[in-house]
């Protein structure tokens, strides 16, 4: 792993944990979709791995499914797992000393952007 993508993976995974503890998500929402279009990782490759970061809470039989396939990177995953951590406390703090509001306000817009840049990208891969 080059410094770039080390780098690149501890903000994912602050960024992921700080919307986990701000607005309650993380891995589907976020450290997909960053894993897919930041690092170029298949949306297989993205799945399993951030299932892999999240072994304790999501539960270790998907992951096995992932990993028996090939598709985690258990390096990316061990340092988001870390950087989530730190992330979600961040939220967490955040969140609770602002306007439920504006919580709602930021879910929503990240959920449009992320579901608007999904349709396009699908799009283009069918039309492909």
């Amino acid at each position: 792993m080059d410094m770039n993508t080390l780098i690149l993976l501890l903000c994912i995974g602050l960024i992921a944990g700080i919307a986990s503890g701000f607005v309650g998500i993380g891995g589907g929402m976020i450290i997909v979709p960053a894993l897919v279009f930041g690092l170029g990782l298949s949306q297989h490759m993205a799945q399993g791995t951030s299932l892999a970061m999240m072994i304790p809470p999501i539960g270790i039989l998907a992951v096995m499914s992932y990993y028996r396939a090939g598709q985690i990177q258990l390096e990316y995953a061990a340092v988001l797992a870390v950087t989530f951590v730190l992330g979600a406390w961040l939220g967490s703090k955040w969140a609770l000393k602002i306007n439920p509001a504006v919580v709602r306000l930021v879910f929503g817009t990240f959920m449009l952007f992320a579901a608007g840049r999904l349709i396009v990208r699908a799009w283009h891969d069918l039309s492909s």
